[in-house]
C-alpha cells in the first residue's frame, strides 16, 4: 500500500468518524432542545397554574370579606335601629309618667310590693312621684329621690327584701323581649 492511499484512507475514515460524530452532536443538541423546551413549558403551565389558584383564592378571600363586611354593617343598622326603637319606647314611658293614668299604675305597683313583700313596706321613686308615693305609703315613704324614669322601688323595713318595680329596672329584664318584638 502506498503511503497516499493509507493517507487517503485515514482521511475517509476520519471524515466518516466527523460525521458521525457531528450528526451525533446534532442529534444529542437536538435532544437537549427539546428537553430544555419541554421543562420551560412545564415550568409555565406549573406557573400559570399556581397564578390562577393564588388568584382564585384571594378572590375568595377578597368576597368573604365582602360578605362579612356586609353582615357587620346590616347587624349595625339594625343595632342602630333597635337602639332607636328603644330609646323611642322609653320616651313614650317618660311620656307615660306625666299623664293621669301614672297615679293608678303607681297604686298598681304599690300593691304588688304589698303582696310580695308584705306591710309595713318602705317605698322610694322619683321626686315628681313623691305626693303621689307619700299617700300610698304614708310614713313609710322615703323621701330621697330616686334617679329613675318612673315606678317605684319597695323594701321590708328590716331591708332584707328588695323589690324594684322602676321602669328602668324593667325595661332591663324585659329588654330582650322588647327587642324580639321590635325587631318581629
Amino acid at each position: 500500500m502506498s503511503l497516499e492511499r493509507l493517507v487517503e484512507e485515514i482521511r475517509t475514515r476520519a471524515s466518516a468518524e466527523l460525521a458521525k460524530d457531528q450528526e451525533h452532536f446534532g442529534a444529542e443538541q437536538r435532544r437537549e432542545e427539546a428537553e430544555r423546551d419541554r421543562r420551560l413549558n412545564s415550568i409555565r403551565e406549573e406557573s400559570r397554574r399556581q397564578s390562577e389558584i393564588e388568584i382564585a383564592r384571594e378572590r375568595g378571600q377578597r368576597i368573604a370579606a365582602a360578605k362579612l363586611e356586609s353582615r357587620k354593617l346590616t347587624y349595625e343598622a339594625g343595632e342602630r335601629r333597635m337602639n332607636a326603637s328603644l330609646a323611642e319606647a322609653r320616651e313614650l314611658l317618660e311620656e307615660f309618667t306625666k299623664s293621669s293614668e301614672y297615679a293608678a299604675t303607681l297604686r298598681r305597683m304599690y300593691a304588688v310590693a304589698t303582696e310580695e313583700l308584705g306591710t309595713p313596706v318602705r317605698i322610694a321613686g322619683r321626686s315628681e312621684d313623691g305626693p303621689t308615693l307619700r299617700k300610698l305609703a304614708g310614713k313609710n315613704f322615703d323621701p330621697a329621690p330616686l334617679p329613675i324614669l318612673g315606678g317605684l322601688v319597695a323594701e321590708t323595713v328590716d331591708g332584707s327584701r328588695r323589690l324594684n318595680l322602676s321602669i328602668d329596672e324593667l325595661l332591663r329584664l324585659r329588654g330582650d323581649r322588647l327587642r324580639e318584638l321590635l325587631s318581629g
